[in-house]
């Protein structure tokens, strides 16, 4: 069986970079033998330059270089930043994986651009951009008949996206909420359950690698907001921005209020509303299917034929999320 090669071009190599090569080790001999494809990674982008090898760069070495912070060690490295490698190294797609800039969508932002109009496909878990810059950058993506792909966006591997691309095609969209950050779910979980107070469910969340050391974006709501604009755009046919978001975050949250909702029989979650824009904690029954714990997300879709259909899984996590980068490209390549 002859292999058609694909070449990969991976722009950032955190956690989520990292988890995606682990996966496409794990799932490389399923992927040749189901679609035919031998998937090259050709180059990865990190701060300060790259490693670039045209015949396929070994992963496994990469690896073990990043998680020592010494990919520069690596014989193939170069100080050749990203962009330059989007002009220089001819790739099938480009993996834009770097961390969101809510503010500016870049450096994410110009990757993404630049590599579209060198005509090549993109797939990316980078929600800034998307969430500022939606119809921009369609527009440039069916101008130069290449494919935008953004499922790792929303939800880590909850295939939101893709459930309304191929089993809700005849549907209309109607409505769409539900709790679109681990984190802060995770916080008033642990608020709930415990009694403690957000800091120290914040600290733990931070200890055990689920909030950032820098946790801004999730506990102010800002990540939800990005997902709620995409969600706006890519499946109710929006176009707004995160500008266009109201956002309340959870920082106000108190034991006090995690207690009052009890007696009522409720908890506190964050809540995104695509219809409403509107991203806030909201008071939800302990019986309704958004109750869900820990990191978990969950989403909620009315359509006018399915109906309701809620999806619960993992929002976050580099193995998690590799399971939707894989599933865009194996999606552009079929």
């Amino acid at each position: 069986m002859k292999l058609k090669n694909i070449k990969l071009t991976i722009i950032g190599f955190g956690e989520i970079g990292r988890g995606f090569a682990r996966v496409l080790l794990e799932k490389k001999r399923f992927i040749e033998r189901e679609y035919e494809v031998d998937l090259k990674v050709v180059a990865v982008c990190e701060i300060g330059g790259s490693i670039i090898d045209e015949d396929g760069i070994d992963l496994e070495k990469a690896l073990k270089l990043a998680e020592n912070k010494e990919l520069r060690k690596h014989e193939n490295w170069t100080s050749m930043k990203a962009l330059d490698v989007i002009k220089k190294v001819k790739s099938d797609t480009v993996l834009e994986l770097t961390p969101s800039d809510i503010k500016s969508g870049q450096p994410g932002l110009k990757h993404i651009k630049e590599s579209l109009m060198k005509g090549m496909h993109v797939v990316t878990s980078n929600k800034a951009p998307l969430a500022l810059k939606f119809s921009e950058l369609q527009k440039i993506a069916n101008s130069n008949k290449v494919k935008l792909e953004y499922e790792a966006t929303v939800g880590g591997a909850l295939p939101i996206i893709n459930l309304r691309k191929h089993a809700l095609q005849i549907n209309k969209i109607e409505s769409i909420h539900g709790i679109l950050n681990g984190t802060s779910n995770y916080v008033l979980t642990k608020m709930a359950e415990e009694g403690v107070t957000m800091d120290v469910a914040l600290k733990e969340a931070q200890e055990i690698g689920i909030a950032e050391a820098d946790p801004g974006y999730d506990i102010k709501g800002i990540d939800t907001g990005a997902k709620v604009a995409i969600l706006a755009n890519s499946l109710m046919d929006m176009n707004v921005s995160f500008n266009d978001i109201e956002i309340t975050g959870i920082k106000d949250i108190t034991p006090e209020a995690i207690e009052l909702a009890k007696k009522h029989n409720c908890v506190i979650k964050l809540i995104g509303d695509v219809n409403r824009l509107e991203v806030s904690p909201r008071l939800i029954p302990i019986n309704h299917p958004l109750n869900v714990s820990g990191a978990m997300n969950a989403i909620m879709i009315n359509a006018d034929i399915a109906k309701n259909i809620t999806i619960v899984g993992h929002g976050a996590g580099g193995i998690e999320t590799a399971s939707s980068l894989l599933s865009d490209i194996l999606d552009i390549i079929s």
